[in-house]
């Protein structure tokens, strides 16, 4: 387990530098979660075709209880509009993620100009975050859509570079996928995790469930160990938080009970009066337990619960660069590609 601590609570961080004329800054709070969505759902419609951003989802980046981990700033044009905002996220030690998000109605000097100046506050973040991390280089970490020509200009000026694609997929689901859950291989168990009499799930679990995808992902591009209270408080604060959508695999049929692999899922609202999705978030198997079925049988279990619900997709992300070929396995069992993303890195140097 990492034994780096978060930075504590504080100032909303750096002064923004090098405005667009007029322009003001302020840190947005929960009054300002409306027109943030509405930014970054026009920012959407322009790099990806449609938008998906809800007021809910803003609300956790500005909220008061994400404070700790997370600081933000909101541009304003000369008449009050909120045209920009800059987000940064100490996902976990050594690893920020920074959001830069400028309106497409603006003219691209003016964007040009806001967006130099949201990453330039953001460089200064990560000497804040990294400092207090005592690193002596901190990795942002911030993302395009693949279209987005735009925001790729804007961070190759900023100085990174595109280091992974991402292809976001989703499956249909039907109200006969409620039978898949009986596709379970044999040999393999797949449960819930175990409620206490406060409804709340057992930390037991929950452990085991860090414990499975800290190990499974330990190998994967860009892993970085994360701590068990980072790992439940980071999960817990997304809107689509469901304790219920958490899955053990275990392999059964030896003395006891072996946990294998596990799966993390959640709730993804529908656009409008459609209905609601389920997401995988994370799914893991142990090295030991691969090629027993234990994914596939937690992906059916996603499915089939979906399907029960009501639902009429699954969504996740696969890393389209992987060397094991996931993706594979992703397209044979129904999951199409809906647009792609991609990860852009900078390394912040703290003795500068």
């Amino acid at each position: 387990m990492t034994t780096s601590a978060r930075p504590p609570s504080g100032p909303p961080g750096p002064p923004v530098a090098d405005l667009p004329d007029g322009w003001r800054v302020r840190v947005p709070d929960e009054s300002d979660a409306g027109a943030l969505a509405a930014l970054v759902r026009s920012a959407e419609r322009h790099g990806r075709g449609w938008p998906g951003a809800s007021r809910e989802a803003l609300l956790v980046e500005v909220s008061e209880s994400g404070a700790r981990t997370r600081r933000n700033v909101a541009l304003r044009d000369p008449e009050g509009t909120l045209r920009a905002w800059g987000g940064v996220h100490d996902r976990v030690a050594g690893r920020m993620l920074l959001r830069v998000v400028v309106s497409p109605e603006l003219d691209d000097a003016t964007a040009d100009r806001a967006a130099a100046a949201l990453f330039a506050w953001g460089d200064d973040a990560a000497r804040q975050v990294g400092r207090a991390r005592g690193l002596s280089s901190q990795q942002v970490d911030s993302g395009a859509f693949a279209d987005d020509a735009r925001q790729h200009r804007w961070l190759r000026t900023a100085g990174y570079r595109k280091v992974r694609t991402w292809w976001q997929m989703s499956r249909p689901v039907t109200p006969e996928d409620a039978r898949l859950d009986a596709e379970v291989r044999a040999g393999v168990r797949i449960r819930a995790v175990v409620g206490g009499a406060d409804g709340m799930p057992e930390e037991r679990d929950l452990r085991t469930i860090h414990d499975i995808l800290e190990s499974a992902f330990a190998d994967h591009f860009n892993s970085h160990e994360e701590t068990f209270d980072e790992f439940v408080v980071r999960l817990r604060e997304s809107p689509g938080h469901r304790w219920d959508h958490w899955w053990v695999a275990e392999l059964v049929g030896g003395p006891a009970p072996e946990p294998a692999g596990a799966l993390v899922g959640s709730v993804s609202g529908g656009d409008g009066d459609g209905p609601d999705g389920s997401y995988v978030e994370y799914l893991g198997v142990l090295g030991s337990a691969r090629g027993r079925g234990v994914a596939k049988s937690l992906l059916a279990t996603v499915v089939a619960d979906a399907a029960s619900r009501g639902r009429d997709r699954v969504g996740l992300e696969v890393d389209a660069d992987s060397p094991t070929g996931a993706e594979r396995l992703y397209t044979s069992l129904g999951w199409r590609t809906s647009y792609v993303t991609e990860s852009w890195h900078r390394h912040v140097d703290l003795d500068d």
